[in-house]
C-alpha cells in the first residue's frame, strides 16, 4: 500500500517507520503550525487575549515557558498565548485565573469512556448557557469556562461527583479539546454558580 505524507502528496519512503506521517521535517513543522492555528481558533478570544498563560509539567505543576517554576499569583511568570503555545516546555498549557471575572468549573471524572456525561453531571451541564467547555487532560473530566463573581474557589459534592469552582489564585490546564462542539465563546455562569454555592 502506498503511504503518503499527510501534509503534501509525496509518497513516504519505503523504509519509513510504521507510524511516520510526514515525508520531511519541513512538512511536520508546517502541519504542527496549522494544528496550533486551528487550536487557537477553537479557543474563545477572551481566553487567548489574556496574558496569563503558563506551561505545566506531566504532574500539573505550573511552569514558565522557559521551564522554571511558575506561580498562579506572580504575573512575572506568565506569558502570552502565542509564547506559551509555541514553547515545548512541559506537557501542555494552562491559563491563570486572577479574579477579573473569568471563572472555571472543573467537573472531575464526569465522562464515560465513550465521552458522554455521567448521570450525576448531566443535570448541571443541562443548566449551562452556551459557553466554552473542553475535555480535561485525563480525558474523563470537563473544564467549563465563563464569567462570574467568585471570591474563593471551592470543591463541592454534586450528586455522586465533585465540582471545583475557581476564579482566582489558580491555573487551569487547557487542552484545545472542545467537548460536544462547544462554542468558541464565554457565557455568564452567575446563575449556575449561585445554585452550586
Amino acid at each position: 500500500m502506498d503511504r503518503r505524507c499527510e501534509q503534501c502528496p509525496t509518497p513516504l519512503p519505503t523504509m519509513a517507520r510504521r507510524h511516520a506521517r510526514y515525508c520531511s521535517a519541513r512538512c511536520r513543522q508546517v502541519a504542527s503550525r496549522a494544528r496550533r492555528r486551528a487550536a487557537a481558533a477553537a479557543l474563545p478570544r477572551a481566553l487567548v487575549e489574556r496574558d496569563r498563560w503558563v506551561r505545566h509539567s506531566p504532574t500539573k505543576v505550573p511552569l514558565t515557558t522557559t521551564g522554571r517554576p511558575a506561580s498562579s499569583t506572580d504575573a512575572t511568570t506568565w506569558s502570552t498565548y502565542a509564547t506559551a503555545a509555541t514553547s515545548r516546555v512541559g506537557a501542555g498549557l494552562g491559563l491563570v485565573l486572577d479574579g477579573d471575572g473569568l471563572v472555571c468549573l472543573d467537573l472531575d471524572h464526569c465522562l464515560t469512556p465513550d465521552g458522554h456525561a455521567r448521570s450525576w453531571a448531566q443535570p448541571l451541564l443541562d443548566q449551562l448557557p452556551a459557553t466554552y467547555i473542553e475535555v480535561s487532560p485525563s480525558g474523563d473530566g470537563l473544564h467549563v469556562w465563563g464569567y462570574g463573581d467568585l471570591a474563593h474557589g471551592r470543591r463541592l459534592v454534586y450528586g455522586a461527583g465533585t465540582v471545583e469552582v475557581y476564579g482566582a489564585g489558580r491555573y487551569i490546564t487547557v487542552t484545545h479539546r472542545p467537548w460536544h462542539r462547544a462554542p468558541s465563546q464565554l457565557a455568564d455562569l452567575s446563575a449556575v454558580l449561585a445554585e452550586l454555592l
